[in-house]
């Protein structure tokens, strides 16, 4: 059994996460932290729960993390405040898979520009293995920090590097256009979730300043060698839950439809969580599951690809539930299928 702690477990991801581990066979959550329910058990913020409702939501201390046994670590945290404690952990051997953006770009003053924040931890930026396990699966598992990747990057890296990598694309003008339920804003109150303004409405938001659009570049670039221009646009859609996104490209030189959806067949033959689709998927296609549909279709000369994802599950906690199982040598698809 492997001992966990989760750092910030009162949202949704942290929900996610626990009600994933719970069907996991060889975890077992010994802390789950949190500054503003400190003291309150998690069975009442997460009533879903069959196993670990003894347990109480604590203020985070590594001391304690380490006197409970805690071997791995999710931190799911806010940019800038997840690598102070990541720092922290680390120092005491506990592996960590961060569900924040503090390790995901490739530099320092990338993340300094999008994200407004000093980084607390920059040595590090740059070197650590990025974790959607389809690309980097091999640095994954020989890794003491995993940077959990970000849903609506997910849902466009995924589909677009085997055809980037196998130089079928034209790189110059990608248009990733990407629609998210309310989950994806996080459990905090905002004005424009609340349900009358968010209801029967549908919004772009972060209209070339959303900052997955960086890390949708800089890891299609690592994973493919190839540099790609993307225009990403977001939007609100009036769900729970739930990512589709719907990518634009043009076929480079004598490629088309077939080569395309080919080469991405092809790179995820023997994957378990990627599906490719004979016609566009839905959301609830994929609703709770750790797969991501794709589909490929044509537009006279250009090429359409079609993705949905869960982003509590693909798009966040399950991918870090594939993650732990990569970091500790368990069957990749433990706990999530």
């Amino acid at each position: 059994m492997i001992n966990i702690g989760i750092v910030g477990a009162s949202g949704y991801t942290a929900r996610e996460l626990l009600l994933i581990l719970q069907r996991h066979p060889h975890v077992n959550v010994v802390r789950g932290t949190s500054r503003q329910l400190n003291a309150t058990p998690l069975a009442e913020s997460h009533p879903g729960l069959a196993k670990w409702r003894e347990l109480s939501f604590e203020s985070f201390d590594v001391d304690d993390f380490v006197d409970a046994g805690v071997q791995c670590a999710f931190t799911c945290l806010p940019h800038a405040a997840s690598a102070e404690i990541v720092k922290q952990l680390l120092q005491h051997d506990i592996k960590v898979v961060d569900f924040s953006a503090d390790y995901r770009l490739n530099d320092v003053s990338t993340f300094e520009n999008w994200y407004q924040a000093k980084h607390p931890d920059p040595d590090r930026v740059g070197s650590i293995p990025y974790g959607l396990p389809e690309l980097f699966r091999e640095k994954i598992k020989s890794a003491n920090l995993v940077a959990n990747p970000g849903c609506f990057p997910t849902s466009a890296i995924l589909p677009l590097a085997p055809p980037l990598q196998d130089g079928l694309i034209e790189t110059d003008n990608i248009i990733v256009d990407s629609k998210s339920g309310v989950s994806g804003a996080g459990r905090n109150p905002k004005p424009n979730l609340h349900y009358p303004e968010a209801n029967e409405s549908v919004a772009a938001y972060s209209i070339g300043t959303h900052r997955h659009a960086p890390e949708i570049e800089h890891l299609l670039k690592r994973s493919t060698n190839k540099d790609a221009n993307i225009t990403f646009t977001p939007h609100l859609i009036p769900m729970n839950r739930g990512i589709l996104s719907t990518i634009y490209l043009q076929p480079a030189g004598e490629a088309n439809i077939d080569t395309i959806t080919e080469s991405i067949a092809s790179h995820y033959r023997d994957e378990p969580f990627i599906r490719l689709r004979d016609t566009p998927p839905r959301t609830s296609d994929v609703t709770h599951t750790n797969f991501c549909d794709i589909h490929v279709a044509k537009n006279r000369d250009n090429v359409i690809l079609v993705s949905a994802i869960d982003n509590l599950v693909k798009g966040a906690s399950g991918a870090a539930v594939q993650n732990f199982n990569l970091m500790f040598d368990f069957p990749e698809t433990m706990g999530l299928v």
